[in-house]
């Protein structure tokens, strides 16, 4: 297990910087989760840190020695891929086991090894089957332990689920988290899917245009996003977004509605209040918009509602038992304590809710 640290990573490609400086210190044995639109950056970070790109300017740093001058093989590093890239004419035994070629360990201690990887990943009796006979969720539980089994200091994932069903997904979403939590290993991993990010790491790290937007813990990007960016990429539905302006102690929306928050804002400075479906409903507290009901989505408990208003087509949660309909006229409340203000001009927060 170690730490990593990125300085000031810049990545060019030609004349073009895709990397604009980032930097970010990953604590030993965290799991960090890289997310973000296709593009950001992410996976392009991922293959620095792995030696499989030259960085342009900055530093890597693996277990305290900076590894931009060493090839991947002497980075103490083990990456599983997208498309799993185990061999067909091996079996499972000697796929895992792959991962040992180069290692100066004896027959007995790579058997040793190799076995103990297996067990964890609960493989022991797949250990004689070729990959043909293997289902999706096995086949990428080979490339884990081909990882595993050299006992890297860092694992680095290269969104290694997306070829699976959504079924599939969720197991292995379970299956590495535990994998984890039993090993302790430092995981940098990688992935386009909010979801993801949100049900396995410890911290989150939000990407975009090859700039950090946010890092924090899932609670922290969620619940208190820097940007309207961040609001939007995380959480599904997506935040909702009304413009509005700072009028003395309120924000004042184009409904028409005035929201009582005192943030000492300038009188007349244009902004976004930002309100997540889960926190905006039909009926209880004071109004803030009124509108239409165009669509319906039964979840069983609640129902999302998609609501026609002055200020765009909002979603709301409603009770799923007695959700109202189609066509019905509907007034949405929020409790302001779960009410985002962001700036329309910078598009960052202005207050996040405690």
């Amino acid at each position: 297990m170690a730490s990593l640290v990125l300085r000031n990573l810049v990545k060019s490609f030609g004349n073009t910087e895709v990397l604009h400086g980032i930097s970010l210190a990953v604590d030993d044995g965290e799991f960090v989760v890289f997310v973000g639109p296709s593009g950001c950056g992410k996976s392009t970070t991922l293959r620095l840190i792995a030696g499989l790109e030259e960085t342009t300017s900055g530093e890597i740093e693996i277990a305290g020695r900076v590894v931009n001058h060493l090839e991947p093989k002497n980075r103490n590093i083990a990456m599983v891929f997208q498309n799993y890239a185990i061999y067909p004419h091996m079996t499972v035994r000697k796929n895992i086991g792959f991962g040992l070629r180069t290692s100066k360990l004896s027959k007995t201690e790579r058997r040793a090894r190799l076995e103990e990887v297996a067990e964890i990943l609960d493989m022991t009796d797949l250990l004689g089957r070729k990959p043909s006979q293997l289902s999706g969720g096995q086949r990428q539980r080979v490339a884990i332990g081909r990882a595993m089994v050299r006992d890297p200091a860092v694992f680095l994932f290269d969104e290694p689920l997306s070829n699976l069903d959504a079924q599939l997904r969720a197991q292995m979403r379970l299956e590495i988290k535990k994998l984890h939590q039993r090993v302790g290993n430092t995981i940098i991993f990688v992935t386009h899917d909010q979801v993801e990010a949100m049900t396995m790491a410890d911290r989150i790290v939000i990407m975009k245009d090859g700039h950090i937007q946010q890092v924090g813990t899932p609670s922290e990007v969620y619940h208190r996003p820097a940007s309207t960016f961040v609001a939007q990429f995380i959480g599904a539905p997506s935040m909702n977004m009304l413009a509005g302006e700072a009028v003395e102690n309120a924000i004042h929306l184009k409904s028409g509605a005035k929201i009582n928050l005192d943030l000492g804002l300038k009188n007349g400075l244009p902004v976004i209040v930002g309100v997540r479906p889960d926190d905006l409903h039909p009926g209880g507290g004071a109004s803030i918009l009124e509108g239409t009901v165009t669509v319906q989505e039964p979840l069983g408990p609640e129902t999302l509602v998609y609501v026609d208003t002055v200020n765009g087509e909002v979603i709301a949660k409603a009770d799923g038992r007695v959700p109202p309909q189609v066509g019905d006229h509907v007034a949405l409340s929020a409790d302001p304590d779960c009410i985002h203000v962001f700036d329309a001009e910078s598009q960052e927060v202005l207050t996040r809710p405690l």
